[in-house]
């Protein structure tokens, strides 16, 4: 990018009238350069000014017709505000109540089962209908509470309106109004503290600093420079230091400005008007007709449920399809009788519409996810919106911020080059503000700081960036001895320093050995600018901190050249108490430091060398310098007392990486899923930590990171041509993070985007999956599906792996359900040609079986498959195909597989008990609405089929619990004291709520037989005793079919049957972690 340092105008000049603060003066820039006009208004959209950092403030002003110095007039700024409006930021686009309670009607799942539930109380079936009723109301009620907090997420930016601000009006200064009322033109005055009330072109500033993590992702304050102008108009928000931002607060420092944007014309507006966008719009056409076709196609979507996570759509269709199934079925059964449809072919054809649908699957769907969301939260991983946790599962790509969630969030000192002494690195650092623990090298050479006393050049350096500091460095709680009252000497406000205790960590030489245990593994609070905290733990290593040092020298503060952003540096004066001798420290930015160093020309060009190394690396450098003066110097101007210093060393300070996220970014690559960093840091830095974590490595190729205004200017088909997108990209802009999520769309990917700040916001809510950290703004979280309470990056790794454990769960329980379905439409199609006396079909079950059946002994067993545990390999396998979903080819056929030999068995249990019994084929007349004489053999036919299909849904739950491994040996690589290829009992109590919803099945089955009135009144069946090995035969030949299937899988290697048990080394040789030759272990 391009800028003009404006020099300062000769005071001579006729347009030498100096600002009141800082004594520099923008000249007019070339008038030949391009006018950059207002945005016209519309009538809501306040006009603005396009790219106001590319203008001079005099620029500025003409262009909104306001005089700097008198500011607008009363009545001027009562006339913007009625055509501009008030400065505030517009709500969501937000539903009202009655439309987000239709939302959760109208989706196809809710549809079906209100049909259910329609035909359940059309049957007479009031007991089915008021559980369906139950699960519909819960669903509405939870899904209204979700949607109505996701309509609340826009309330969170009013949190960054300052309430008033202090303007210049009618030529009156420190005029106090509301912000809501500040106009385009309005002459701004800032001070510390003071948090920005619209988007600001400055005027003038004295060592102005503002914090605009929530905008940029960085925690660092960044200086303001009113006296640039920069020549690109697309230059990311956070190089736009001549513009204060609209939300962000002073940190130091004071400045003025011209207001230039409002409302939803400010950055945080832009941010607000990209939430309320829905992830899934689209761009509105400029054709009525088009546009008509397009909310018409919106609705009917949403109607159908075709919108939401990739479950969520494909059980929709599911659903449609089960819906048009019934129908289908339903004809078929009044096809039968001739369409002469009576009371009996009626509730026959309901039967067989109910038998095909599950019921019970939302309910056990809403159990697993919510269990799920309970594991996840143990996790660290708190889920705002349910159907998140599956998705979560599927993700192939993650884009993360940097600053708090692939690093600490907090600068710290990582490496010193110290003339005459060496280098110093300091690395495994768990808790910054901890001067105990890390790990400290000389020379590469690991220092016991408890023995270790630094001398010489060493000790001058550590004095000097103890003494040139005013940061505090704490325990948060007492700690025996003299580490008591530290925690009132008080981290909380900053008029509280020099009233703290000295008796603080840095005062002290090292404590008892007990003592010391307990600070290393406390928590610390720090207090003071984050650079200086870091120089203060530094000096704190090695026993050196300031308190310590005054409390042992006989020396004394004799004066203060505090920080200045004009010359770069901070200079302390400390006066000896006996001699009257005076000692200079100094820090600084290297380049200001240079010309101040007593060094040869050679020894400059080293350090210059030296400090651009370490920069490269991502690292912030200062310059350290120290210089003695004699008794009675005159050290009252700043500009002799800063000369002539001696060099003694460069001090690097970064944001480093959490400890766990290289092993977590190992573990996603691991996992098939790809890792981008998107932050709004300089790209040397961004490159340094994507290589300490691993995003990238040393062959990454340098396209793989990029700049935003480069990633920005592209089109659609030139990223879609990339071979690959970037894997960094650094000074990004909402719009970048929003771009990059639509481009992986683009590609098919799944992706999931991390963040903390307001900046993350837009492209939280684009993602897939957004995850907010816990310590991020209340924007980031309400736009956010899920919220990470530990701001771990490595908690995303349990998440995913949760996520894996319940898609697999989910196919799992959907198997079981739907082999019962279809098992029961086969027997109830085919025993249509069960005719009684008087010619009518005789239900082989009747509908309160059916409805137990799938309301009650399926529901336990899926919700039981719903809690089976992780595979051993599920972090080893690339992410399943979303577009796929949970019906893959191998359920689809598994299902009929089971679900045809399950219905065959049941056909044959029933014909066995009917005609091949002592019955004779004697059906009766009347069985279907009650007992009477002639309904002995139904009866008892139809409580075998009852017992049989009950029987057979108990084994096939234990038979699900994989694909294609058998029940005998599902377990291979699991130690079990069982004989080889017979671990069957360690499989069936590995799930103790399966195991025990088994047994209640098996249990409840023998009294719902046996039971007078229950049996014959309720289910309409009647006991039996020698039947029982009818159904019992059953079992043995359905597992033994079953099993025969599975080992035809694993023989032939058809889907799972082909898959292995994925080792450890054979994932990271395909993630190309390592060269390790492909090893697994083949399942035979």
């Amino acid at each position: 990018m391009g800028e003009t340092v404006l020099p300062a105008v000769e005071e001579s000049s006729p347009q030498a009238e100096e600002p009141p603060i800082c004594g520099l003066n923008e000249p007019r820039i070339n008038p030949n350069k391009r006018q950059l006009q207002p945005t016209p208004g519309d009538g809501d959209t306040p006009p603005t000014l396009h790219a106001p950092h590319t203008l001079s403030f005099k620029e500025v002003a003409e262009e909104l017709r306001v005089d700097i110095d008198h500011g607008l007039s009363h009545a001027e700024a009562e006339s913007r505000l009625r055509l501009y409006g008030p400065n505030k930021v517009k709500g969501a686009e937000g539903l009202s109540m009655w439309k987000i309670l239709l939302r959760q009607v109208s989706n196809s799942l809710t549809f079906v089962l209100i049909i259910v539930m329609a035909i359940s109380f059309g049957i007479d079936d009031y007991i089915e209908g008021g559980v369906i009723t139950a699960v519909i109301c819960l669903n509405i009620v939870v899904g209204f509470y979700q949607d109505y907090r996701a309509e609340k997420t826009i309330e969170s930016l009013k949190k960054l309106t300052a309430p008033e601000a202090t303007v210049t009006r009618n030529g009156t200064m420190d005029i106090k109004v509301k912000a809501i009322d500040l106009v385009p033109g309005d002459i701004v005055q800032l001070s510390v503290g003071s948090i920005v009330p619209a988007d600001i072109r400055l005027i003038d500033g004295v060592n102005a600093f503002t914090n605009e993590a929530f905008l940029t992702g960085e925690s660092a304050p960044v200086e303001k420079t009113p006296l640039k102008i920069f020549d690109d108009p697309d230059m990311s928000t956070g190089d736009q230091t001549n513009l204060a931002f609209s939300g962000s607060e002073m940190t130091s420092g004071r400045c003025r400005g011209i207001v230039v944007a409002t409302a939803m014309n400010t950055e945080v507006g832009k941010i607000a008007a990209m939430l309320r966008q829905n992830k899934d719009s689209k761009a509105q056409s400029s054709n009525f007709f088009v546009r008509v076709a397009q909310r018409i196609g919106g609705a009917v979507r949403t109607i159908l449920g075709l919108v939401g996570t990739p479950l969520q759509i494909t059980l929709s269709k599911f659903a449609l399809l089960l819906f048009a199934l019934a129908i289908l079925l339903a004809i078929i059964v009044f096809s039968a009788s001739e369409w002469v449809i009576g009371g009996e072919v009626l509730i026959y054809g309901i039967c067989v519409a109910v038998a095909v649908i599950p019921e019970s699957l939302i309910a056990v769907l809403t159990i697993t996810i919510a269990v799920g969301g309970k594991a996840m939260a143990k996790a660290n991983v708190i889920t705002r919106v349910q159907s998140a946790i599956e998705a979560v599962g599927g993700v192939t790509n993650i884009c993360s911020d940097k600053t708090g969630t692939l690093t600490q969030g907090r600068m710290v000192t990582k490496k010193a080059l110290i003339p005459g002494a060496g280098t110093i690195n300091i690395d495994g650092i768990t808790d910054p503000y901890n001067p105990l623990t890390g790990i400290v090298t000389l020379n590469g050479e690991r220092l016991d700081l408890n023995q270790h006393k630094p001398n010489g050049a060493a000790s001058r350096f550590l004095r000097t960036i103890a003494l040139c500091n005013n940061s505090k460095v704490l325990p948060a709680h007492d700690i025996g001895g003299n580490y008591a009252n530290n925690e009132k000497s008080g981290m909380d406000h900053k008029e509280n320093d020099r009233d703290t205790d000295s008796s603080t960590i840095e005062s002290l030489s090292r404590p008892p050995t007990a003592i010391m245990e307990g600070l290393m593994t406390a928590a610390w609070k720090a207090h003071g600018e984050p650079t200086e905290i870091a120089l203060h733990v530094m000096a704190s290593r090695f026993n050196m901190g300031k308190e310590e040092l005054l409390n042992t020298l006989p020396i004394h503060l004799a004066t203060e050249f505090s920080f200045d952003s004009t010359v770069k540096k901070m200079t302390v004066v400390y006066k000896d108490n006996q001699t009257g001798s005076m000692d200079v420290y100094t820090k600084g930015a290297t380049e200001f430091m240079l010309p101040v160093l007593n060094v040869t020309e050679s020894e400059r060009n080293t350090i210059l060398e030296q400090a651009e190394s370490m920069a490269n690396e991502g690292l912030r450098v200062l310059c350290i310098a120290h210089k003695s003066l004699a008794a009675g110097t005159d050290i009252s101007k700043r500009e002799e007392v800063e000369v002539n210093l001696n060099y003694i060393g460069l001090v690097a300070i970064y944001d480093p990486p959490r400890l766990e996220t290289k092993d977590a970014v190992r573990e996603c690559k691991i996992a098939g899923i790809t890792v981008h960093m998107l932050t709004g840091d300089h790209p040397g830095t961004a490159r340094a930590i994507a290589l300490d974590v691993a995003i990238i490595d040393e062959r990454t190729p340098a396209s793989a990171v990029m700049i935003a205004r480069d990633f920005d200017a592209m089109t659609e088909d030139q990223i879609d041509a990339m071979e690959t997108l970037p894997l960094v990209i650094a000074r990004c802009s909402p719009t970048t993070k929003v771009k990059m999520v639509q481009a992986l769309h683009r590609r098919g990917r799944f992706c999931v985007m991390t963040g903390d700040g307001v900046n993350d916001s837009p492209a939280l809510k684009q993602a897939n999956v957004g995850m907010a950290m816990g310590t991020g703004s209340d924007v980031a979280k309400d736009a956010a599906e899920m919220v990470l309470t530990d701001d771990n990056f490595a908690s995303i790794v349990k998440a995913v792996e949760e996520g894996r454990r319940l898609f697999d769960n989910i196919q799992k329980f959907l198997m079981h359900l739907l082999i019962s379905n279809i098992a029961q439409v086969i027997l109830l199609l085919i025993g249509l040609s069960f005719k009684d006396r008087d010619d009518h079909s005789v239900f082989p079950l009747s509908p309160i079986e059916i409805l137990w059946v799938n309301l009650i002994t399926s529901s336990f067993l899926a919700i039981g498959l719903g809690l089976e545990e992780s595979q051993e390999d599920s972090m080893y396998r690339p992410p399943h195909d979303v577009k796929k979903g949970v019906f893959t080819t191998e359920l689809i056929t598994d299902k009929f597989i089971y679900g045809f030999f399950m219905g065959a068995l049941c056909l044959f249990s029933f014909s066995i008990v009917a005609y091949v019994g002592p019955g004779g084929g004697d059906l009766g007349s009347g069985c279907n609405e009650g007992w009477n004489e002639t309904c002995d053999v139904v009866f008892r036919a139809r409580a075998t089929t009852y017992a049989t299909i009950t029987l057979l849904l108990l084994f096939t739950a234990w038979e699900v619990k994989h694909f294609s491994r058998s029940l005998f040996n599902m377990y291979p690589n699991t130690p079990t004291k069982a004989p080889p290829g017979c671990s069957i009992f360690p499989t069936l109590w590995r799930n103790r709520f399966l195991f025990f919803a088994v047994i209640a099945g098996l249990c409840i089955m023998f009294p719902i037989v046996y039971l007078p009135v229950i049996n014959e009144k309720v289910f309409k069946h009647g006991g039996i005793t020698w039947e029982w090995g009818v159904s019992f035969g059953a079992v043995v030949i359905y597992i033994a079919a079953i099993e025969s299937w599975k080992a035809i899988k694993r023989r032939f290697g058809i889907w799972s049957g082909a898959h292995r048990v994925i080792s450890r080394e054979d994932a990271e040789a395909r993630a190309g972690l390592v060269g390790a030759v492909r090893h697994v272990i083949q399942e035979k």
